[in-house]
């Protein structure tokens, strides 16, 4: 039975009760009946308006109001108890109590709505198991999504716990995928395919989050808010929302960063091959790139661009963005060369 057929019975079904308490109001003449059914028929529609209303309103905010009104209700009780041992007579108590229960109830309802976030009467992610065992949540990024690593990180099973898709990221690739641009279409086909591929992937749990905060219009903002209300880890290869997240207290992993720390060590004096493909940007300089995509500044090779020269390392950056590896060619004939591992 759909919801539309359940309004149509709760339309019919008042118009029958209306139609019971027009006979009971002889007043009305010989069409009480029918006057009847008409009033409860409209009161339903009326209802049913009011229904249609409340669309926007989510489960966690309904449990905040009706946990806020049972507070309003209760410290105004005990207030009202205590002004009860004041002699006070019945011309000001009865409205004084009147005015401090509604007063209550409203800071009670006001407070409870503004703070919803701090506190979870309806809790979607818990399930009762072993104290000694927590079951972690990753929230899982746009950004991170379209890479498509994540996938490929889920067949190793280097992560555990369960994977959170919020609705609005689903949204967002969704928009990218629908896109006039082909690149972008074809990178929210991409992330919508990486998530198809994660979800067949045996013992990796995804769920999708239905939570959504509509007072906040950035992705990023929802992300570090919905991590705070779960508890969960945001994960994400977007460097301005790993600084963001952090500052809130957010725990976020980094495939960048997890990336970063499997390249392979490589040390200043050893000597590596590489193919010098474009210009520097400080003169006389030739940039080449290893397997991994790590940057090489050869010094003095802006002359062999187009060649695969061995060149001996000078130092080593890491930076957030990644690592970049300083040489110049090397000047001895005889030294082994280092290769990347494959």
């Amino acid at each position: 039975m759909g919801l539309w057929s359940v309004r149509l019975f709760f339309v019919a079904l008042s118009g029958i009760v209306g139609y019971q308490f027009g006979h009971m109001a002889p007043w009305l003449g010989p069409a009480a009946g029918s006057i009847g059914a008409s009033i409860g028929a409209v009161l339903a529609m009326i209802l049913i308006g009011l229904e249609f209303s409340l669309k926007k309103v989510s489960t966690r905010g309904l449990s905040a109001a009706v946990f806020g009104l049972l507070f309003g209700l209760i410290l105004a009780r005990l207030i009202i108890t205590t002004l009860d041992l004041v002699p006070v007579g019945p011309e000001l108590g009865t409205p004084l109590r009147s005015i401090l229960l509604v007063i209550f109830c409203y800071f009670g309802m006001a407070i409870a709505l503004r703070g919803r976030d701090e506190f979870n009467i309806i809790i979607p992610y818990v399930k009762f198991s072993r104290q000694d065992q927590r079951e972690e949540l990753i929230i899982l990024d746009t950004s991170v999504v379209i890479d498509g690593r994540i996938a490929d990180i889920c067949q190793t099973r280097f992560v555990e716990g369960r994977f959170v898709v919020p609705r609005f990221v689903l949204k967002e690739l969704q928009q990218i995928a629908d896109s006039q641009d082909p690149i972008k279409r074809n990178r929210g086909r991409r992330g919508l395919d990486v998530l198809a591929r994660v979800q067949k992937i045996p013992n990796v749990d995804v769920r999708i989050s239905e939570e959504d905060f509509p007072d906040i219009k950035e992705v990023d903002a929802k992300l570090v808010r919905l991590g705070k209300l779960i508890g969960g880890r945001i994960l994400t290869n977007d460097f301005n929302l790993n600084k963001i997240a952090e500052l809130q207290g957010v725990q976020v992993l980094n495939i960048n960063e997890l990336a970063n720390a499997l390249k392979p060590v490589v040390l200043p004096g050893e000597v590596m091959e590489a193919r010098v493909i474009k210009e520097g940007k400080e003169y006389n300089q030739g940039v080449a790139y290893l397997d991994d995509g790590t940057m090489v500044v050869v010094e003095q090779g802006r002359s062999m661009i187009g060649q695969t020269v061995r060149v001996m390392v000078t130092s080593v950056l890491q930076t957030a963005a990644g690592r970049m590896i300083f040489a110049k060619p090397e000047v001895e004939e005889h030294r082994p060369a280092w290769k990347p591992a494959r």
